[in-house]
């Protein structure tokens, strides 16, 4: 049996929202598009689904748009704030994913707005007094683009304080909350956010669906132009059984969070006390006391067995990371431990726990490790 500890890349399928997604292939297959009674049946599925996840995130139905993932979602907020909203400045942190710093990139390529990295501090924590003194230099139109929760070293942002600081200054606030969707509550009503991004694999449902909240005080354009689907929104024809298993997967979620994040912090710990019994030069990047529950960075003294730990942790059947999981297998390094690291020789792996995992599969992670350092 392998030991699966890459949770914050994706997460295995739940089975009844496999259950959901076979029922929606086998017997929904109309077009949502079409009038009659099978298009008709595919609607209803469709606005179901809106229906719940605008319910899990207490906002209304018409700010929930469906997407092919977390990356199409930011890349839509990103792009077109400045093309529709006249924003001409994106305050972000170097920290943020690569669909999102790749995005800033094409922008400031493009130079249609001004790009500027807020400071963080030694453990990765974004500088809350920086960002409010980056607000307040300018009055052009700006937006904040920031990360729930750091998918590599798993630090929290502060969302109410972020939105606070954005709302006191007029500026639109962006946040990728793709680890924390499902696993931490989120209020909408209650937290002004301009835009907030999901992805359905990262909480137990199916790869390629994802969701777009956008406040409904934004009017923007299409991202992807085509037919009238997604209330003109988003054209192509909507993956039926994509977004049922997210809706799915996302009310289970809802339903169980307390008890999953209860399991996954007790995992957590337990891994970093039995890490740090067994191996006293370890260190732990970021925040870890105080960030995401399910991501724990992990770095170890250089050692020449050290560039194969990952393969050879594979090959001992446990499924960990070296970072991000977004460069085709490719190990390019980490920038994030890059960039709050700079010039370190040691060596990284990410672990990310899941409510599946045991605390017999830790035991036996710590063991086989130490024939490999």
């Amino acid at each position: 049996m392998r030991i699966f500890l890459d949770n914050a890349a994706t997460t295995p399928l739940d089975p009844a929202v496999l259950a959901a997604m076979t029922e929606v292939m086998a017997k929904h297959y109309g077009n949502p598009s079409s009038i009659h009674a099978e298009g008709r049946q595919a609607r209803a599925l469709i606005e179901k689904a809106r229906k719940t996840v605008a319910n899990t995130l207490n906002c209304s139905i018409g700010e929930i748009f469906f997407t092919s993932g977390g990356t199409e979602a930011n890349n839509m907020a990103l792009k077109n704030s400045v093309r529709d909203l006249g924003v001409t400045r994106i305050i972000s942190s170097p920290l943020e994913h690569h669909c999102v710093l790749h995005s800033l990139d094409s922008i400031r390529a493009a130079g249609v707005a001004r790009i500027e990295m807020v400071g963080t501090d030694a453990k990765g924590n974004i500088d809350l007094a920086d960002l409010e003194q980056r607000l307040a230099a300018s009055q052009e139109k700006t937006l904040v683009s920031l990360m729930h929760a750091n998918n590599e070293i798993g630090n929290l942002l502060p969302l109410e304080k972020v939105s606070a600081l954005c709302t006191a200054a007029g500026a639109y606030f962006h946040c990728d909350t793709v680890q924390t969707m499902g696993f931490l509550p989120i209020d909408l009503n209650a937290t002004q956010v301009s835009f907030l991004s999901g992805s359905a694999h990262k909480f137990y449902g199916p790869k390629g669906v994802g969701f777009i909240y956008v406040n409904n005080n934004n009017q923007i354009k299409p991202y992807l132009d085509g037919g009238a689907q997604e209330r003109n929104m988003r054209g192509g024809t909507e993956n039926i059984y994509g977004i049922v298993g997210l809706a799915t997967a996302l009310e289970r979620a809802a339903a169980e969070r307390e008890q999953r994040a209860a399991t996954i912090a007790e995992l957590k710990a337990y891994f970093m006390r039995r890490l740090t019994e067994q191996y006293p030069d370890i260190r732990f990047n970021g925040d870890p006391e105080n960030g995401m529950f399910k991501v724990l960075s992990v770095s170890l003294p250089a050692s020449a067995k050290g560039e194969l730990l990952l393969m050879n942790l594979d090959m001992a059947g446990i499924s960990a990371s070296g970072g991000s999981a977004c460069s085709s297998g490719i190990d390019v390094g980490s920038h994030v431990i890059g960039h709050l690291y700079p010039g370190s020789p040691r060596h990284t792996i990410r672990f990310s726990f899941s409510h599946h995992n045991t605390k017999s599969e830790l035991d036996a992670v710590v063991e086989k490790l130490g024939g490999m350092l």
